[in-house]
């Protein structure tokens, strides 16, 4: 064995849901940082993209719609407790992300549809119901238009949030050629 071999066999891992699971909330924990730390540096008028929501759509998509669920929730949850937002809203609108994305479970071609556009659609169509769900709870009757914000902060970062989503796809898609 090199010295830059693991001693384990990467298939062993995939196969193995309690490895993933633990993957899932080190990945979750790791871009929580980077999003509360980082991601103010390429912020566009303070909008930044969702990497939360891009883990939530890939575990669905990968593992089903109830892991996909339980996933947004605990997603949504962590970003509650790490930022200044109204608690259980990121829980709410992640979980109904994770729903969404979670119709579009296919055991035998996961990674095939994460490594195409399909993904990117997916995570536009979960982006969208995310933000319209936040947007709805966030907006303060008297302060702005409901929908002057949705397209303000809701469109954007759904936008903003469907292009970050092309490098995981990009990643996965270069895995697959040989």
């Amino acid at each position: 064995m090199s010295a830059m071999q693991f001693p384990f066999d990467r298939s062993q891992y995939m196969k193995s849901p309690p490895l993933r699971m633990i993957a899932y909330a080190v990945i979750a924990m790791l871009l929580s940082v980077v999003h509360i730390v980082f991601l103010r540096f390429i912020s566009v008028s303070s909008v930044t993209p969702d990497l939360l929501l891009i883990l939530t759509v890939w575990i669905a998509i990968v593992e089903g719609q109830f892991t996909g669920m339980v996933a947004g929730f605990l997603c949504g949850l962590l970003f509650d407790i790490v930022s200044a937002q109204v608690p259980g809203t990121n829980a709410l609108v992640k979980t109904l992300a994770g729903f969404i994305a979670g119709y579009f479970y296919r055991e035998s071609d996961a990674m095939a549809l994460i490594g195409s556009a399909r993904f990117l659609l997916i995570t536009a169509l979960a982006a969208t119901v995310d933000s319209f769900t936040y947007n709805f709870f966030y907006v303060k009757p008297m302060q702005t238009s409901f929908w002057m914000f949705f397209v303000k902060y809701g469109i954007a970062t759904t936008l903003y949030t469907t292009v970050a989503a092309v490098f995981p796809m990009l990643v996965v898609n270069r895995r697959k050629d040989p």
